[in-house]
């Protein structure tokens, strides 16, 4: 028997003029609980405008790789198209985020989104991708009293990551403790 919440993706936007990221995912009961835990663990102290985030069971995720597989594209309704949320990771370059939002297209269903995708986003090239029924993500919302209340809090607080920190090395020779006796 599984006794873990389910896991959600979390998608934090750290400025107005900078897109969705993927910065990692938490396990929650339902939306609102993934929303509060997404902040509490990704907007303590980074700046952050808002959140998204999205049950993982729905990402529809392939790489580079899979796709020079080959997968022939489900048979389904053409007539019913859907929003998808498209998001892209095009660099190895190592990051505290794994994907970017790049846009979105319309579909009916997410490997037919992927393929539009494909085609409208072509560069760079992708190393892989997540595909995303925007009716699955749940914001944090644009509402600015309530952007205030959740993000402005970690404005205020130092954060430095980590590489800003020195290394830690051996005392100097010559320098005792105080307190310290000799032998």
């Amino acid at each position: 028997m599984d006794t873990q919440w389910p896991r959600w993706e979390v998608f934090k936007k750290d400025t107005a003029k900078k897109p969705y990221q993927a910065v990692g995912s938490v396990h929650a009961a339902d939306a609102d609980h993934a929303l509060l835990n997404a902040r509490n663990v990704f907007v303590r102290r980074p700046q952050a405008v808002s959140l998204w985030v999205a049950p993982a069971a729905v990402i529809f995720s392939r790489t580079a790789e899979q796709l020079e597989q080959g997968n022939p594209l489900p048979d389904v309704d053409q007539s019913v198209q859907q929003t998808y949320q498209i998001f892209r990771k095009a660099t190895h370059r190592r990051s505290m985020t794994f994907m970017d939002h790049i846009g979105q297209v319309e579909a009916p269903s997410p490997a037919h989104a992927l393929q539009a995708a494909i085609a409208q986003f072509p560069d760079p090239p992708a190393l892989a991708w997540w595909i995303i029924p925007a009716d699955q993500i749940i914001s944090s919302g644009e509402d600015r009293e309530m952007a205030a209340a959740w993000f402005d809090p970690a404005k205020t607080k130092t954060y430095k990551h980590q590489s800003a920190y020195g290394f830690v090395s051996a005392r100097p020779q010559g320098r005792r403790r105080s307190g310290a006796k000799d032998e």
